[in-house]
């Protein structure tokens, strides 16, 4: 069987930058160990599997190279923009994902794609797990936690830059990851994301932490329009606006590959 794939950088506008994504639109479903495998084979943050419904809407899943992931902005991101650039008549679709509901992503006149994402803000900790204190070079201020992530409060963006993780300490707070954050001179606030337990040491931008990072800058900085930037090698830059219910969450995409694969 032939299939064809994209590679996308996603959250930037810069070949080589941003956070990488394959991008496979299917007919039918293949099966999970058959898509797992092909993530494998990609060794990118995430592959995304689209199945179309109809015209404009898609059931949508993600992989990365350890397991199947419950939700994945960037690698909407680009798919979104895939389909955008494959048929120019539609700049607006929906996709259906299990465990986060309906998604609905637009095409903008500017070149951002905007897509509509649940708020998922979270909670502080009580009490801060041994493992997460072990696992950061740099002692958290505050931390906080959502059903995805532990976020880590530091006074100032050098500690976000220099911190170092014990990755064995940080796995054994899986199924949760690590994000580490600071409000920003240049942005409202920076960010990196660590997730050994379900990808990899570090991701470049992760659209799905910030449903939960920017309601709580929201609340911080008492704005509901933010511009953040996750500070990875990578880079990626992010257009917040923060709602009740949603996060609506703005990036721009660029395509490195365009190809086919055989299975």
């Amino acid at each position: 069987m032939k299939l064809k794939i994209y590679q996308i950088d996603a959250f930037t506008n810069t070949i080589f930058k941003g956070n990488q994504a394959a991008v496979i639109i299917l007919d039918k479903w293949l099966s999970e160990d058959k898509m797992q495998a092909i993530a494998i084979e990609n060794n990118l943050s995430e592959t995304a599997f689209a199945k179309k419904c109809d015209n404009t809407t898609y059931e949508i899943r993600w992989f990365s190279p350890i397991t199947e992931i419950d939700f994945c902005g960037h690698a909407t991101l680009a798919t979104a923009f895939v389909l955008f650039q494959e048929d120019s008549s539609i700049n607006e679709v929906i996709f259906l994902a299990k465990a986060v509901g309906s998604l609905k992503v637009k095409q903008l006149d500017d070149g951002y794609i905007e897509m509509i994402f649940p708020n998922r803000k979270p909670s502080k900790v009580k009490s801060i797990p041994l493992e997460l204190k072990k696992g950061l070079s740099i002692e958290p201020i505050e931390v906080y936690i959502n059903q995805q992530t532990y976020f880590v409060i530091y006074s100032n963006e050098e500690d976000v830059y220099n911190v170092q993780i014990k990755l064995d300490e940080i796995k054994k707070l899986g199924p949760l990851d690590v994000t580490v954050t600071s409000k920003s001179t240049k942005y409202d606030f920076i960010s990196r994301y660590f997730w050994p337990a379900n990808g990899g040491i570090e991701d470049p931008v992760t659209g799905s932490m910030h449903t939960g990072l920017a309601p709580l800058w929201a609340e911080i900085l008492d704005k509901n329009d933010l511009l953040a930037c996750q500070a990875s090698k990578r880079g990626g830059i992010l257009k917040c606006k923060v709602n009740k219910d949603h996060v609506i969450i703005q990036g721009q995409a660029v395509q490195y590959l365009e190809g086919y694969i055989n299975i």
